[in-house]
């Protein structure tokens, strides 16, 4: 009885967050960030050039850029037009293993998509995970740029820029590339502009 009620307990439920987004995490739920991570990993450049920050990973799979889809639609679909990649007549790994030569990563602040009605809480979310996120791209990641995607990052902007990382920043007209916005494909075009021209937009060092 009492190992019943520890486990319903308010105290708990903390022990069990995902690491990856702050959310309270169910077995499936760990087991698809796992998933996610191990195909991610595949395709890490061992030197990023661009390293293309969301806000929250989309739900389905074939949004998912290093998903072994057969097709790709939504965040991922634009990420590849950006990189300047064409899709006909190749296999999914191998366009992967271009966009992983070109040195682009995608990851997310909130590792894992948003559980039923967090909708609200993202910006909370993104808050409470961002200082391990800049952690890890100062120690680990260093890319050469950064590209904020969401709109959900605008209001994170002053703890993206290259005072708090060593890093250049890739912005659309000093906002992020709102790929989950209004105008989510001439943001997209910008930023296969920005992409192209190798940074020249860039700000920092």
């Amino acid at each position: 009885m009492k190992v019943l009620e520890m486990n319903s307990s308010p105290l708990n439920s903390t022990a069990l967050r995902c690491d990856g987004c702050g959310q309270l995490a169910s077995p499936e739920h760990i087991a698809r960030r796992l998933q996610r991570l191990e195909w991610t990993t595949r395709f890490r450049p061992v030197h990023i050039g661009t390293l293309l920050l969301g806000a929250t990973a989309p739900q389905n799979d074939n949004e998912f850029i290093y998903s072994p889809a057969d097709a790709w639609y939504g965040e991922a679909k634009m990420l590849l037009d950006a990189a300047g990649l064409t899709l006909e007549g190749k296999s999914a790994e191998a366009t992967l293993a271009e966009f992983q030569r070109r040195g682009f990563l995608l990851t997310h602040v909130l590792e894992c998509p948003l559980e039923g009605g967090k909708g609200g809480r993202i910006a909370e979310l993104i808050a409470n995970r961002l200082p391990a996120v800049l952690t890890r791209i100062r120690r680990s990641l260093k890319p050469k740029r950064l590209a904020p995607i969401s709109k959900w990052l605008e209001q994170f902007l002053p703890a993206l820029t290259y005072r708090e990382l060593p890093c250049g920043m890739l912005l659309d007209r000093e906002k992020p590339f709102a790929l989950d916005g209004d105008a989510a494909s001439e943001a997209a075009g910008r930023l296969r502009d920005a992409c192209a021209t190798q940074g020249a937009h860039a700000t920092g060092p």
